[in-house]
C-alpha cells in the first residue's frame, strides 16, 4: 500500500471533502508498515474498501416553526462498515454538517468501536439543522419529521444511533418517541442515550468525559505522572465537557477554563459542582453563549470574548467541543504556558499541525478515537441491557467502563510503543483499530 496513491485517488473522487481526506491520510499514514506486513491485506484490497462508506442516506426533512413558517433541513446516515458489528455512531444536529463532516466522523468511529473490544460497527448521522435559538416544541417538531425519514434504515441489530453534538437526552426522546409510533413496537435498543425510565443506561450522558479522565488517568501514570492537583483546561459545555469537568473534580484535579464560540471563562480557583451543574443548564439553554457561566457566577469566572481555552495557563488540555478546534498556534501558546499534557475528548480535535507540534515537543498526546471511546463504549452497554431486558447499578457500569478504558489503553502501548521506548497513541490507536477491522473484513471474503 502507499499512503500518496491512495489519498490521490481519494482525492480525485472526494474534491473538497477536507474533514474526511483529513481523517483517512491521518490513518493510513499510522498504519502504512503494518499493513504492508500483510500481503493478503492487499490482495483482498482492504484499504480501499475501509476507506469508502458502505451507504449514505440522503434525505429532506421539512418541519414547520413557532411562527407556522415550513423549514426545509438535510439530514443524512452514514453507515460505513459493519465487519465487527451492527452500525453503530451518533447523531449530530448542528448547521456545519455535511456529508464531509459526516464521513470522517463514520470512518473515526469504526475503528474508535473496534478499539471499545464490543461487536460494534461505524456510522454517523445528522442534519443541517441549528438547535441555537430553537424552542423546545420547535426541536420535537424538527426530530420527529427527521425519524419520519430515518426510521427504516436503522434496528437494533442493523443501527443504532445516539446523541452527538446538538442532540442530547431530550432529542433522543422526541426521536424514540416517533420511531416507536412508526415501528409499532417498543424496541429499546434502537437508539442508545435513552432516558433512564425507558431502557437507557446509568451513566450514559457521563460517560464520553468520565472514560476520556480514566484513559488520561492511565496515560499519566504510564508517564509516571498523576492527575490529583493538576490545572485543566477544556473547551465547551456539553455533556461531553460537562462530564470531563466532574470527573477530573473528582479525581482531584482544577479545572480553570471553559470556552464556547463566545469566548473563554476563566476559573482562576477551579470549577466547583455548582458552575458543573450549571452546565447542562447553559446547554439547554440553546443559547451556546459560555459568557452565561461569568454572568452566573461573577467574581468567579471571568469571560473574554474571542479568546480560546488554550489561551489560559493549564497542565492539561482536553479539547471537548468540535473537529479541529486546536491549532498549532493553539498548540504552541499551550506549551508556552506551561502545558505538557493533551488528550483529544473531540473528534480529531487537533489540527495535523497542532498534534506534530505536541509529538516532537514532550507533550503527552493522545487521539479522540482512544480517549473518548468510553461514550461509545457504554452505548454499547446500554445495548446489552436492553437486549437482556435488564439495568445494571451505577457501580456495575462504572466497573465495566473502567476497564474498557484500561483495555484501550493497552492496546495503544502494544501497537504503539516505538523502539525508544515512547509511546506513540495515535499510531497505537489506528493500528489496534484497523487490525480488528481488517481481519474481520478478510474472514468474511469479498462483499
Amino acid at each position: 500500500m502507499k499512503t500518496a496513491e491512495i489519498m490521490a485517488n481519494l482525492q480525485a473522487k472526494h474534491p473538497g471533502e477536507n474533514e474526511y481526506l483529513q481523517a483517512v491520510q491521518e490513518v493510513l499514514e499510522s498504519i502504512e508498515e503494518v499493513y504492508n506486513q500483510h500481503p493478503e491485506f492487499e490482495k483482498a484490497k482492504i484499504v480501499e474498501r475501509m476507506v469508502e462508506p458502505d451507504r449514505i442516506f440522503t434525505f429532506r426533512v421539512t418541519w414547520v416553526d413557532d411562527k407556522g413558517d415550513v423549514q426545509t433541513n438535510l439530514g443524512y446516515r452514514i453507515q460505513f462498515n459493519s465487519a465487527i458489528g451492527p452500525y453503530k455512531g451518533g447523531l449530530r444536529f448542528h448547521k456545519a454538517v455535511v456529508p464531509s463532516m459526516l464521513k470522517f466522523l463514520g470512518f473515526e468511529q469504526t475503528f474508535k468501536n473496534a478499539l471499545t473490544t464490543l461487536p460494534m460497527g461505524g456510522a454517523k448521522g445528522g442534519s443541517d439543522f441549528d438547535p441555537v435559538g430553537k424552542s423546545n416544541d420547535e426541536i420535537m417538531r424538527f426530530c420527529q419529521a427527521f425519524m419520519t425519514e430515518l426510521w427504516n434504515c436503522i434496528g437494533p441489530d442493523q443501527d443504532i444511533p445516539a446523541g452527538d453534538v446538538g442532540v442530547g437526552g431530550r432529542e433522543i426522546g422526541y426521536m424514540y418517541g416517533m420511531y416507536k409510533k412508526l415501528a409499532r413496537e417498543y424496541n429499546t435498543g434502537v437508539l442508545t442515550g435513552k432516558g433512564a425510565t425507558w431502557g437507557g443506561s446509568i451513566l450514559r450522558p457521563e460517560a464520553t468525559g468520565f472514560g476520556a479522565l480514566y484513559f488520561t488517568e492511565h496515560l499519566l501514570k504510564k508517564a509516571g505522572k498523576d492527575i490529583k492537583d493538576k490545572t485543566v483546561a477544556l473547551s465547551g459545555f456539553g455533556n461531553v465537557a460537562w462530564g470531563a469537568a466532574t470527573k477530573a473534580k473528582e479525581l482531584g484535579a482544577k479545572v480553570v477554563a471553559i470556552s464556547g464560540p463566545d469566548g473563554v471563562c476563566e476559573i482562576p480557583d477551579g470549577i466547583t459542582d455548582e458552575m458543573i451543574d450549571y452546565m447542562l443548564d447553559m446547554r439547554a439553554s440553546n443559547r451556546n453563549k459560555v459568557e452565561d457561566m461569568a454572568t452566573k457566577f461573577p467574581g468567579k469566572a471571568k469571560f473574554t470574548a474571542g479568546k480560546k481555552a488554550w489561551s489560559v495557563k493549564c497542565d492539561i488540555a482536553l479539547p471537548c467541543a468540535f473537529q479541529n478546534e486546536l491549532s498549532e498556534d493553539d498548540a504552541k501558546e499551550l506549551k508556552a504556558n506551561g502545558c505538557w499534557c493533551c488528550c483529544e475528548v473531540s473528534n480529531m480535535g487537533c489540527q495535523p499541525g497542532a498534534i506534530h507540534f505536541f509529538q516532537h515537543n514532550g507533550v503527552l498526546f493522545a487521539p479522540g478515537k482512544a480517549v473518548n471511546a468510553g461514550g461509545v463504549a457504554t452505548s454499547g452497554l446500554e445495548m446489552t441491557q436492553n437486549a437482556s431486558h435488564i439495568s445494571w447499578s451505577a457501580k456495575e457500569v462504572d466497573d465495566k467502563l473502567h476497564f474498557i478504558m484500561e483495555s484501550i489503553h493497552e492496546q495503544c502501548v502494544k501497537y504503539g510503543t516505538q523502539p525508544d521506548g515512547t509511546i506513540d497513541y495515535v499510531k497505537g490507536a489506528n493500528i489496534a483499530g484497523f487490525m480488528k477491522v481488517a481481519t474481520a473484513m478478510l474472514e468474511q471474503g469479498i462483499i
